[in-house]
């Protein structure tokens, strides 16, 4: 894949496919001609740019190079139905979807991790789940120093992560519960996407219950960081909670370690590591935010300390934008990895 310019498609007009197409811009990524698909066409805006919408089919990939998938997953979701398509045309497709995730012959890359995987694909490599993403981008450099053996994490996870029906459900209940005085904070929003009332509430329920009673969107963490960090023997244990936030995803972490290390030499590990931005001066209650990371690509961490009764134990608290590099960032990395591979 020699070459000055790239064909390249967005697949999905939702949240993280109109984020995909704002970060290919921001990015300045090298492309020839931009083709979007969804189930039907339409016209669409992005910030002042105007996009159409064509129907997806096998023969829209012809002269693609790079396919980007928004993530619809299962069996009618785009990438089990078009993504080896868009192959056999001669594209890469990299798919934000849990479809391929775990599949052995498909990479799973967050590029501040492990960018070499990208030269392992063979034809389709995946976007990993957006609260690992900014997980593993936060623990590797400490575990290449350290030897992470024990993770347990709860996720505190925006509505936007459930898409747009959810951050409209959000807002729903929000403007429901106002106009009620706040003397009822028990609402039904008239679309309801996400399986309890989100407004002025959390709850821990994200995915489907699956093995021991933990979601899928826990296992994913599990399955997903030993792949990527390809360090199957780290013990992890996730909880992962919807919160009432529109857009960034917050970790609060629990890590052991295998070999000394100090809360100053994890500090300065972060202060360098690519893709991190550290932010932790608790007594000027300087800490990570959703709020204050929401359009930004990098990950934030704060409130690094050591625990009080484990040696080899510390806390981090983690914070992205869940669209952006817990999504459509990364994908647009893994991209940039792509042509910058084939060099």
């Amino acid at each position: 894949m020699k070459k000055t310019e790239y064909n390249v498609a967005v697949v999905g007009a939702g949240v993280v496919g109109i984020e995909m197409l704002r970060v290919l811009k921001q990015r300045n990524f090298p492309i020839g001609e931009l083709r979007v698909f969804a189930r039907s066409s339409r016209d669409m805006d992005v910030d002042g740019h105007k996009y159409a919408v064509k129907p997806i089919s096998p023969e829209g990939f012809e002269g693609i190079d790079i396919a980007l998938f928004a993530g619809t997953e299962g069996e009618k979701g785009a990438a089990v139905t078009y993504a080896r398509e868009a192959v056999k045309r001669g594209a890469v497709v990299i798919d934000n979807g849990a479809d391929f995730r775990m599949d052995k012959n498909v990479p799973l890359v967050v590029p501040e991790v492990n960018s070499a995987d990208v030269k392992k694909h063979k034809g389709i490599i995946a976007n990993p789940n957006c609260s690992t993403i900014q997980m593993v981008v936060a623990l590797n450099p400490i575990h290449k120093k350290a030897g992470v053996k024990r993770i347990i994490v709860t996720t505190l996870q925006a509505s936007s992560g459930a898409g747009k029906g959810a951050v409209e459900q959000l807002k729903e209940e929000n403007s429901l519960i106002a106009r009620a005085g706040f003397d009822n904070l028990s609402v039904s929003a008239s679309g309801k996407s996400m399986p309890q009332q989100l407004a002025y509430n959390v709850f821990p329920h994200i995915g489907s219950f699956a093995d021991g009673d933990y979601t899928n969107e826990e296992w994913k963490l599990v399955k997903e960081t030993h792949k990527i960090m390809h360090a199957p023997k780290i013990k992890i244990s996730a909880t992962t909670v919807r919160v009432p936030v529109r857009t960034g995803h917050s970790e609060s972490v629990y890590f052991e370690v295998s070999r000394p290390i100090s809360v100053d030499k994890i500090k300065a590990l972060l202060a360098k590591a690519p893709g991190v931005v550290l932010m932790d001066e608790p007594k000027n209650n300087l800490y990570p935010m959703p709020k204050d990371v929401e359009g930004r690509d990098e990950t934030f961490v704060g409130r690094i300390r050591q625990d009080a009764f484990v040696k080899n134990g510390f806390w981090l608290w983690v914070v992205a934008d869940n669209l952006r590099k817990g999504a459509a960032t990364n994908a647009v990395q893994i991209a940039e990895c792509v042509i910058s591979s084939s060099k």
